[in-house]
């Protein structure tokens, strides 16, 4: 079993950044992917990134593409969302996924984090 918490959310001007952390804790992690996903009321949790184990492997939705970095300290049990230039429309609750391979697909990932709350004011 596993345990997922995310930390790092909060509230941020257009145009700031942010860094989200997501600690595994539990046996269940070693050759395993890590993913973002986000999700606003009245809205399906949508792929945000996703990074397979050696961190060789790596996926962005297009709308985070070239602002968002996914990142991996194994030997921390750790996955990182660096946010930058975030604007009014990525506030969500973002959450992290553990999976046995890299995917968009929610349906993939076994293990979900809590969430955390990220808001970007205009």
């Amino acid at each position: 079993q596993a345990q997922l918490v995310e930390s790092g959310g909060g509230l941020v001007q257009a145009g700031g950044s942010l860094r989200l952390s997501c600690t595994a804790s539990g046996r269940t992690f070693n050759g395993q992917a890590m993913a973002w996903f986000r999700e606003v009321p009245g809205k399906e949790r949508e792929f945000v990134a996703t990074i397979g184990w050696t961190g060789v492997t790596i996926y962005y939705a297009d709308s985070v593409k070239d602002r968002f970095t996914i990142s991996r300290d194994n030997a921390q049990k750790v996955a990182y969302l660096q946010m930058n230039s975030l604007k009014p429309e990525d506030t969500a609750v973002y959450s992290c996924a553990m999976g046995p391979r890299v995917s968009t697909v929610r349906s993939a990932y076994g293990f979900w984090g809590q969430g955390t709350q990220v808001t970007v004011s205009s």
